[in-house]
């Protein structure tokens, strides 16, 4: 073991001591709440891309850099500030920070820009603010609500809504906070940011594709609703239940992120026909 790696290997088992409790919640609501379940794969996807930089990175000299004590500095300080205020998200959101600052000093600024995206990225592990997802959860259901109510009439269907709740011929389909969009939004956007950075070369290539994922998401939630509609209408009421409505939710989630690689395709592309013309 190099003497110079010591200080960071000291670091890191103290700051895991930190940490562990907050890691051991976090990873309890990963298992507990279905609208983080992806919060498991984040880490992976990060290491994986860390893996893939792991040539460059050997060849980048190492360089401390103060800033990343000031950054290390910040995360622990938003750390402090969190437990007493009991807001788990800056507690959870200042590892993030903490890890950018070790980066940052321990392998300096070419490091850093090297690794910014699989740094940024973990940010997609942690959990909104139950304030925050309660503040759009409802608003979102009404609007999913009022989207499918509006493509199940232009199908020539007989409905009506009250609210989010929909009125069929022969059933009352109400879309509750898990049909709001919001986790496969919290998902779809997930899997856009590693998708934009994977196909991506341009910046404004990858915004373009990482806010496709937005439109996407909603539409195919109001997808499944109608689907889960036409369903209980056609078929029974039992297809908006149970096994039939969860499998409903899995393909429509794999039709979002088809049509998120398509985006991908196209802007890459897009891309690449500019710069021929140029």
């Amino acid at each position: 073991m190099r003497k110079k790696h010591l200080p960071l290997i000291l670091l890191s088992i103290l700051l895991i001591g930190i940490y562990f409790q907050v890691i051991i919640e976090l990873v309890v609501q990963w298992w507990d709440d279905p609208n983080y379940s992806h919060g498991f794969l984040i880490p992976l996807v990060s290491g994986f891309f860390v893996w893939k930089a792991r040539k460059k990175l050997g060849t980048l000299p190492t360089q401390n850099s103060n800033w990343g004590l000031l950054v290390l500095v910040a995360g622990l300080e938003l750390y402090v500030v969190g437990t007493a205020a009991m807001e788990y998200f800056s507690v959870r959101f200042s590892m993030v920070v903490v890890v950018i600052g070790l980066v940052l000093y321990f392998g300096g600024k070419k490091f850093l820009k090297t690794l910014w995206f699989p740094l940024v990225f973990l940010a997609f592990m942690i959990p909104i603010p139950y304030v925050i997802y309660y503040s759009v959860t409802f608003p979102m259901q009404l609007f999913s609500s009022k989207l499918a109510c509006g493509f199940l009439q232009l199908s020539g269907l007989s409905v009506m809504r009250q609210g989010n709740v929909i009125h069929l011929p022969n059933y009352s389909l109400e879309v509750v906070e898990a049909c709001s969009g919001l986790r496969s939004l919290m998902t779809l956007s997930a899997l856009g940011a590693a998708m934009a950075y994977m196909t991506q070369k341009s910046l404004v290539g990858g915004v373009i594709v990482f806010f496709s994922s937005i439109p996407i998401a909603i539409g195919a939630n109001v997808f499944r609703l109608v689907i889960t509609a036409l369903g209980a209408f056609l078929i029974s009421p039992k297809f908006a239940e149970g096994f039939l409505h969860e499998a409903s939710g899995l393909v429509v989630f794999l039709s979002g992120l088809f049509c998120l690689s398509l985006v991908a395709v196209a802007v890459r592309q897009l891309e690449k026909r500019i710069v021929k013309v140029e």
